[in-house]
């Protein structure tokens, strides 16, 4: 069996933030998506799970961050191209997320992100084997 990621991040309005992600084309897992969570299938083996804060909460006794004033971790997705990174990042805005920052160039990687609505740092990366400066 191949092992599988679990990303777990606490928002405020379930509904709103399921919303968001359905905007970037995100789909759901319906078996683990109830009205305290929501399984977001990333990638082969990649999910975010979406807590609603009391719930993810219940997980561990440290406080909460709050993700629109404290960084808590970086999500960083793969994309197949540039234009599929740029493409996220609009429709990312046009559904309530804010751009990070303007998009990088390295060259070998390009990078852009967003915030969601509950303030999570996404980055999109297309990165290309073949240019100058890719490890090899």
């Amino acid at each position: 069996m191949h092992r599988q990621i679990y990303v777990n991040l606490a928002v405020d309005d379930l509904s709103r933030s399921k919303a968001f992600f359905s905007h970037l084309g995100f789909e759901f897992e319906p078996r683990f998506t109830n009205d305290q969570g929501a399984c977001m299938i990333v990638g082969e083996n990649i999910y975010a799970m979406l807590l609603i804060k009391p719930f993810f909460q219940s997980f561990s006794h440290k406080p909460l961050c709050d993700a629109s004033k404290s960084i808590e971790a970086l999500m960083c997705l793969s994309c197949d191209s540039r234009a599929q990174v740029d493409r996220l990042v609009t429709k990312a805005v046009a559904a309530g997320g804010t751009a990070t920052r303007q998009p990088q160039d390295y060259g070998f990687m390009y990078e852009h992100g967003f915030e969601d609505v509950d303030g999570h740092i996404w980055q999109l990366i297309h990165l290309d084997p073949d240019a100058s400066g890719a490890a090899s």
